[in-house]
């Protein structure tokens, strides 16, 4: 007996709410790009350049106790937060203190680092540094410009993969899902403060990746029953299309959501950040799959006899190669 999120045939109207589910992402891109420019992002060491420091102590941390330790020591922006994790033993109190990067220096000497663990001493005698990472803001501006390069190359190889496989409309399509699902990643990052550093933006690329192939699974499908029916109208076409995949997406979506739902929750602090992320994503990469890049394409409209070759058109020579 095989396990059926969905029934085998489906008649879901995917395009019924075709004008809501555009404009609620167009309005969700908008307020995304509002909050990174009006909060902005919480930068990580990696890219706001500086020291962070993990301390570890058997006795409940006491954030106010040890920000004045730290600033009297003169270092200019300090930022100390506590630690939770469900994983952490019950005599396990968890701090994170980050210390900006100081003038003229790429990263906390050693006896700034002796100095801050004296004062924190002072407060906790059960402290213990467990981390320290420098970062200075030279390589941190560099970090940025390498991370956006990152980003941007991977969707234009994707946007030229498309064109040739398909053609140019699905091209705009899928790109246009791919921004969507990045700048709303991005959107979450800066409402909720999450840290940002070279660990999202790993998630970031690992997204593009993973909604990429959901839509060009989805286009694939279109391109097969755009053959098979000529003259069905673009619309119904499409909607056959998605109910004919609408299994292997949940089924895909929902097994890889069950792992990072795991990992979210007992995976520890570290790597929570890039989890929330690539969770996040894959579920904005889903719904952008079935209702941004579809939507996109039926908007630009394509070419419905498949069967016959266009004239010299751009993202049709390749057409009949297989992924």
């Amino acid at each position: 007996m095989r396990l059926r999120l969905v029934p085998e045939q489906t008649n879901i109207d995917f395009f019924r709410f075709a004008r809501v589910t555009l404009g609620a992402s167009v309005v969700a891109v908008i307020l995304s790009i509002a909050a990174w420019l009006l909060i902005g992002l919480n930068f990580g060491i990696d890219f706001r350049g500086g020291t962070t420091i993990r301390t570890e102590a058997s006795q409940p941390v006491d954030v106010a106790a040890y920000r004045a330790a730290v600033e009297a020591q003169n270092l200019g922006q300090v930022s100390i937060s506590e630690v939770f994790d469900p994983s952490f033993r019950d005599d396990q109190y968890v701090a994170m203190i980050r210390i900006e990067a100081q003038e003229g220096q790429e990263s906390a000497t050693g006896e700034v680092i002796q100095a801050v663990e004296a004062a924190l001493l002072a407060v906790e005698p059960s402290i213990k540094f467990t981390s320290v990472e420098s970062v200075g803001p030279k390589v941190s501006g560099e970090l940025i410009q390498t991370a956006i390069l990152a980003v941007l190359a991977a969707m234009g190889a994707i946007l030229v993969y498309i064109w040739l496989r398909f053609e140019w409309q699905f091209a705009v399509g899928a790109i246009a899902a791919l921004i969507h699902d990045v700048i709303l990643t991005i959107g979450i990052f800066s409402i909720l403060q999450i840290r940002f550093d070279l660990a999202t933006i790993a998630a970031l690329l690992t997204i593009v990746g993973y909604s990429i192939n959901d839509t060009v699974v989805i286009f694939d499908r279109l391109r097969e029953n755009l053959r098979k029916y000529k003259t069905t109208p673009l619309q119904e076409v499409m909607n056959l299309t998605t109910n004919e995949t609408l299994s292997r997406t949940l089924m895909t979506s929902g097994t890889t959501l069950l792992a990072l739902i795991a990992l979210l929750i007992l995976g520890g602090d570290v790597i929570r950040g890039f989890i929330f992320a690539i969770t996040w994503g894959i579920i904005v990469g889903t719904y952008s799959s079935v209702y941004v890049a579809k939507n996109v394409v039926l908007m630009l409209g394509v070419k419905r006899d498949w069967s016959k070759p266009t004239d010299g058109g751009a993202g049709t020579r390749f057409g009949n190669i297989d992924a």
